[in-house]
């Protein structure tokens, strides 16, 4: 392909999505307001939420049969979540109309699911390995990813005001950007912590790779975070 004809191309695709853009936006205002996008949205964040929430009682117990039991807990959370997925995304292909842009109802909803798998992840990994003892930074980064998912799911169930004030949700991604630093800070202490402590090295092992699972559900929520900037970029 030539220099121009490959310009050509480049422009033609961007004018055709912005043109798509504009075409959603201009027929979402004779649309039905509720196309159960959002409230399937807020469930899927509520599923976030429980998960997150039964991942820090996980790391809370010293009783090995209550963290098995938990992590079954977790794990049947995250095949909800995969239900309601689904369901999303059948109605996606479904309508023509959608309160938001495809791409980026697709990606939060993507990036949400992958939080719900990284908490299964980390759950299962604990019994998996059943460490001989779990370090306070587990804990405390259990306590953040419970935070920054609390967050998450408020702000998502302000998506249905995000045309009128986007005060709320600007609120929320900061805090959630505030919970994915503190969940660096606490990743890299507990990990020094760990490599001075003198724990033989299988125990080390299997203690770091639990620790940066955990940091990976922090930054995974700190990423559905951002693309409720973007929505608010294109919406507010």
């Amino acid at each position: 392909m030539g220099f121009i004809p490959f310009i050509h191309e480049i422009i033609y695709k961007n004018l055709e999505k912005s043109y798509r853009m504009k075409i959603n936006s201009i027929l979402s205002i004779f649309a039905p307001r509720d196309v159960k996008f959002l409230p399937l949205l807020a469930q899927i964040a509520e599923i976030v939420d429980k998960s997150a929430e039964l991942l820090q009682e996980l790391f809370a117990s010293t009783d090995p049969e209550q963290i098995i039991e938990l992590s079954r807990l977790i794990k049947s959370e995250e095949s909800n979540g995969d239900k309601e997925t689904g369901k999303l995304f059948k109605l996606l292909n479904e309508l023509f109309i959608t309160p938001f842009d495809r791409e980026d109802i697709t990606a939060l909803t993507d990036t949400m699911d992958d939080v719900i798998d990284i908490i299964n992840r980390v759950s299962q990994k604990v019994v998996l390995f059943a460490p001989e003892t779990l370090p306070p930074a587990t804990l405390e980064m259990a306590v953040v990813i419970k935070k920054g998912t609390t967050e998450l799911k408020a702000a998502v169930k302000e998506l249905p005001n995000l045309r009128k004030s986007n005060k709320q949700i600007k609120a929320h991604t900061k805090e959630i950007k505030l919970c994915e630093e503190e969940a660096d800070r606490i990743y890299e202490r507990g990990t020094s912590a760990l490599f001075r402590s003198g724990i033989r090295t299988v125990e080390l092992i299997k203690l770091k790779e639990i620790i940066q699972e955990q940091e990976k559900a922090a930054n995974r929520i700190n990423g559905a975070s951002k693309i409720l900037k973007t929505m608010i970029v294109k919406y507010a």
